[in-house]
């Protein structure tokens, strides 16, 4: 599972998701990808979901591109604990996603393939999400 090697600082607060993506908007490696159309929280489970799912869909022909990375710790304190005594301990990462990242890019397949593998990784996903090619990205938006 993705996560950062090290850190400057353990835990974080929890942050805004306020906003379009700024950056990551575009596809630079591949020739589809899946983009976000909602913010959330993806986690590296999430993430290595996908990347599973797409992987054995396109059975060792094309390449993946991860385009997200979990950096952010998330905390959480145990079941039935009382308020107070500090903050909780790392439970998981996250990577924060905004409306219009490029979650996910692929090439080297044929479309058809290309447009089923990332719709099955979709549904390994906690956001809505769209099924993108280079030209929509540079052209449309």
């Amino acid at each position: 599972m993705l996560m950062p090697k090290r850190v400057k600082h353990r835990k974080q607060f929890r942050g805004s998701m306020a906003g379009k993506a700024m950056r990551g908007n575009k596809i630079t490696n591949g020739e589809y990808g899946i983009v976000a159309l909602e913010p959330a929280w993806i986690k590296s489970n999430q993430i290595e979901a996908a990347r599973i799912a797409m992987t054995r869909y396109i059975k060792r022909g094309g390449q993946v591109w991860i385009k997200i990375f979990p950096d952010k710790p998330v905390t959480a304190k145990p079941a039935e604990t009382r308020m107070g005594s500090g903050k909780g301990t790392l439970e998981y990462w996250v990577a924060v996603v905004k409306p219009g990242r490029v979650l996910f890019e692929i090439s080297g397949v044929a479309p058809e393939i290309a447009q089923e593998a990332l719709r099955l990784a979709i549904h390994k996903l906690p956001v809505k999400c769209k099924i993108v090619s280079k030209a929509d990205l540079e052209g449309g938006e």
